[in-house]
């Protein structure tokens, strides 16, 4: 085709979404057979099958799957080019915005957000659910609208992501522990029976990389996948949580914290959001308030209708 019809963008977005004829005319309200045209005419623009027979239904093929994000943003920013600016009336905003975190977020920022987003937006609710990996689908199908943690190599390359803060390692044992009336050296802190925090149940973290140079190595007694659970174990034992100082606040309280006598690397939490929200002003506005919280900034009263540089 020498002058591609580009209204054929939106019909392929939808077929590659939907991998049906039928479920796409269904959302386009057209009928199977003019969809089947349609397809028709972006295997010959393309020069490729698109969607292939399998049993009952269809699967994409593999040049499908690699037009299928490409045509969805090119499709999502022609829309917004094309969509009057709204302005954002919070006092009328009736929304359930989905947040995923690991655990330490919701009893650290949680009842600062809920408030500020309950004093602007009373319609608003949010739904804060676990993070138990960092698998970026929730993002990208939409069924989370947020996620805080640290960026990894498994984060979709088409994701946004903006630094919240950043946060040191710190010990933790619970009051009266023997660590309490001492000084803390590498020798003395890896002398102690310890707890280790990983998803993955790794036997080793960045805390044993900066103990080597020391010499000393410690005693991993147990590995747990969350700080919960780790200062949960150093509340009622003699082990120690090594922990997120700023992530994990309200979860120390009345426990003995003490710097770490090594250095290992600090960690950034971020925000990260799929780009199909970037227009959305509602999206923009939590965002900005989960920024101003983890910030510990006032609330910004007015709100903008410009897009996020984000």
């Amino acid at each position: 085709m020498s002058h591609p019809d580009l209204n054929l963008l939106i019909t392929l977005n939808v077929l590659l979404t939907e991998c049906s004829v039928a479920g796409a005319a269904k959302r386009l309200r057209l009928s199977p057979s003019a969809m089947s045209r349609a397809l028709a005419r972006l295997r010959e623009a393309t020069g490729d099958p698109l969607l292939v027979r399998a049993g009952r239904g269809l699967v994409a093929t593999p040049r499908a799957l690699e037009l299928r994000e490409r045509v969805g943003q090119l499709v999502r920013d022609a829309e917004a080019v094309l969509r009057p600016v709204e302005t954002l009336d919070l006092t009328r905003l009736v929304r359930t915005f989905t947040l995923r975190n690991q655990d330490g977020f919701v009893e650290n920022f949680g009842p600062d957000l809920i408030a500020r987003v309950g004093e602007q937006a009373p319609g608003v609710q949010l739904r804060f659910v676990p993070k138990p990996d960092r698998d970026s689908a929730p993002l990208r199908d939409g069924s989370v609208d947020l996620e805080t943690g640290v960026v990894g190599k498994a984060m979709g390359p088409e994701l946004r992501a903006q630094a919240l803060f950043r946060d040191r390692f710190v010990g933790v044992v619970r009051m009266g522990h023997p660590l309490c009336e001492v000084a803390i050296t590498p020798a003395v802190y890896a002398a102690g029976r310890h707890i280790l925090v990983s998803r993955r149940g790794l036997g080793r973290g960045p805390i044993d990389d900066a103990l080597e140079p020391f010499g000393p190595k410690r005693e991993i007694v147990t590995v747990v996948g969350g700080f919960s659970e780790a200062l949960a174990l150093a509340r009622a034992s003699e082990l120690i949580a090594s922990v997120p100082e700023r992530y994990t606040g309200n979860l120390r309280d009345g426990m003995f914290s003490f710097p770490l006598p090594v250095s290992p690397p600090d960690i950034t939490i971020s925000l990260l959001w799929h780009p199909r929200t970037d227009v959305d002003p509602a999206h923009r506005w939590l965002r900005e308030c989960v920024r101003e919280v983890c910030a510990g900034r006032p609330p910004v009263r007015a709100v903008s209708s410009s897009p996020s540089r984000w």
